[in-house]
């Protein structure tokens, strides 16, 4: 085991971030330490320890681990700091609550020597002992946030937020994470994921933990921090996909009853319904602008990986965006404006006929869209603009 005052490099770091872990960071460092020696590896104990007030640094210095200490208040905080300072070519994190069998690092290690670069901990595979995960957590908040990730990110994971997980150090440090809070967990997984690394999933044990006091996660806020972090990260499922959806609905809806309006067995769509399936329409292209533009932004800033899929619709032009834009623009031009000048012929006077004023809005809704088509390009060019200049 490499000495806590060493500076040499070993093959293992098994990190645990600390806050205020008096009661069972003792049996986490032991239990580690026990893993160590049956593996016969050259390894150490790091602790990122987040500003505890309880003695957990003095703890962890006389049992032979190393204590870096971070400032910045936050879970991802202090695990961007272990990692910074470990000395592993591997890292095993994990909890310092002693909810997590640190013996079940084993399969990591031997997964990471095999090539992987991330490997995740599934505690529904290998066991969540009574009490050890809230109801809502154990089934609401981690499946459904998990088949999120795995829906938006393709990845196989099937425990997004375990928090006992090995990886390759150094491929982790170049994917530069970012995340001070809980959602670093998911941070870790869709940067992995989104950067094609090899991850792969072992089966670990989750037992209740030994501390008195509440937990540091916090539900909802944590819960919303996570799903927010993982729809940030996929342009796709938070703005294209809903986007085509609507538009496709919108433009279906606006061509059965841009002449009159349709009567079916239950319902009888009329100009109301025009008028929502235009707002649809609009919604709709301004959200595939959304996609675009942030998918764009995310490529130059260095956060999402160039796109795999759709790559012809996310890497379109600029001037291709405007010479498109013309079509929808000219064509409502036209038909609002032969409209409005028979109105203006016609002194003003109301109109009497039931198929102009549908006319209108659908020709209206088309120069708008035309219109929003061309601000997105000019957008992008203000993106493009901005990139250069930082460079």
């Amino acid at each position: 085991m490499t000495a806590p005052g060493s500076t040499e490099s070993c093959e293992l770091t098994i990190l645990m971030p600390c806050l205020n872990e008096s009661e069972t960071l003792t049996a986490c460092i032991e239990e580690a330490n026990q893993f160590i020696r049956q593996q016969g590896i050259d390894a150490e104990i790091l602790i990122a320890d987040n500003g505890s007030t309880d003695g957990s640094q003095d703890i962890a210095r006389k049992l032979n681990a190393r204590v870096v200490d971070v400032p910045e208040k936050g879970y991802g905080a202090a695990l961007i700091a272990g990692i910074a300072a470990a000395r592993g070519k591997f890292v095993v994190m994990g909890d310092s609550d002693n909810s997590y069998d640190f013996g079940d690092a084993a399969g990591m290690l031997q997964a990471l020597r095999a090539g992987s670069d991330l490997v995740m901990g599934n505690r529904f595979a290998g066991g969540i002992q009574p009490g050890a995960m809230p109801f809502l957590h154990k089934y609401l908040g981690n499946p459904v946030l998990s088949f999120i990730g795995r829906l938006c990110f393709q990845t196989p994971i099937q425990d997004f937020h375990c928090g006992l997980r090995g990886f390759n150090r150094e491929r982790i440090l170049a994917l530069k994470l970012q995340s001070s809070g809980m959602e670093f967990a998911s941070e870790m997984v869709v940067r992995a994921s989104i950067s094609d690394y090899k991850i792969s999933e072992v089966p670990v044990k989750l037992r209740k933990d030994g501390r008195s006091r509440p937990p540091h996660l916090r539900t909802w806020r944590d819960g919303w921090r996570h799903l927010k972090f993982l729809l940030v990260y996929s342009p796709k499922w938070l703005f294209l996909y809903p986007g085509v959806f609507l538009c496709l609905l919108g433009l279906g809806l606006s061509w059965l009853l841009i002449d009159a309006p349709v009567s079916m067995s239950f319902a009888r769509l009329d100009m109301l319904t025009l008028i929502g399936a235009s707002s649809f329409m609009l919604i709709g292209v301004q959200l595939i602008s959304f996609a675009i533009t942030s998918k764009k932004i995310g490529v130059l800033h260095g956060y999402l990986s160039p796109p795999r899929q759709w790559r012809h619709f996310y890497n379109i032009s600029v001037e291709r965006i405007l010479q498109i834009s013309l079509i929808p623009t000219l064509i409502g031009l036209w038909g609002a404006g032969s409209i409005t000048l028979d109105w203006i012929a016609n002194d003003f006077s109301d109109i009497k006929e039931p198929s102009t004023l549908r006319h209108f809005v659908f020709f209206t809704m088309t120069l708008i869209v035309g219109v929003q088509i061309a601000c997105t390009g000019f957008m992008l060019a203000v993106v493009e603009a901005s990139a250069r200049g930082k460079r």
